[in-house]
């Protein structure tokens, strides 16, 4: 079986077990499904939520709770890069630097953020409260370049306006993201949200500007329409 415990280096500092609430509420994500096993993404998603990372603790758990091999739990803990394996910040930064966003600026901004906070991907400030990820794609290119923290967007960035959007995160008083939710909430209430338990905060903010909706406005003006869906009674090929 493969051994998922970080090499000795990289052992994160302790951290509390999980508590009887988590584990209440791991049962009731179970409950959701009607095949066990499909828990297991919201799963960890609630582990981070409470110890900031997919612990070694957490993975026990989910196995336990799902009748799952340590192997098959840590397989998917490993597979998916939403979810840590050691502590990250309060604040994570995701920089895309595919390819619209390279072209309009984001290499720069990626190396801008590396030399200010002084850490590379997957590393985290020695205040713990920003972590920095070189995402492969943020998938909001009408926006690029595009920042996100806590997978919250950040818009339209240079340089400088990530400069000063990382330092904010370090102050404990980031601005709000440029779309969605109003304020911004730390990774781990970010994870509890992605869990299944949501904050109430679905519908604030800017849900789609002008750029995203720009090709739906010409379809309009067009007026374009999308094919008519197949009737259920048309005969099978």
């Amino acid at each position: 079986m493969t051994d998922l415990t970080p090499a000795p280096s990289e052992q994160p500092l302790a951290v509390a077990p999980l508590s009887e609430q988590t584990r209440r509420e791991l049962r009731q994500i179970i409950a959701r499904y009607p095949q066990p096993r499909s828990a297991l993404l919201p799963m960890l998603h609630l582990v981070q939520s409470e110890q900031g990372y997919v612990t070694a603790e957490g993975i026990t758990v989910c196995a336990q709770e799902l009748g799952l091999t340590h192997a098959e739990v840590g397989a998917v803990a490993t597979f998916y890069t939403m979810y840590r394996r050691k502590p990250v910040g309060d604040y994570h930064v995701g920089i895309c630097t595919n390819t619209l966003c390279a072209v309009l600026g984001g290499d720069e901004i990626l190396a801008r953020v590396k030399d200010h906070l002084g850490i590379g991907h997957n590393e985290t400030t020695g205040d713990g409260r920003v972590s920095l990820e070189h995402i492969e794609c943020n998938a909001a290119c009408d926006y690029a370049p595009v920042v996100m923290v806590n997978w919250e967007f950040y818009d339209n960035q240079t340089p400088a306006s990530t400069v000063e959007l990382v330092d904010a995160c370090r102050a404990g008083s980031p601005p709000p993201p440029t779309r969605g939710a109003d304020s911004l909430c730390t990774f781990r209430q970010a994870a509890r949200v992605l869990a299944g338990f949501p904050d109430g905060r679905a519908g604030e903010g800017l849900q789609a500007g002008p750029p995203t909706l720009a090709g739906l406005e010409l379809a309009k003006r067009r007026g374009d329409s999308a094919p008519a869906y197949p009737s259920d009674t048309s005969p099978e090929s």
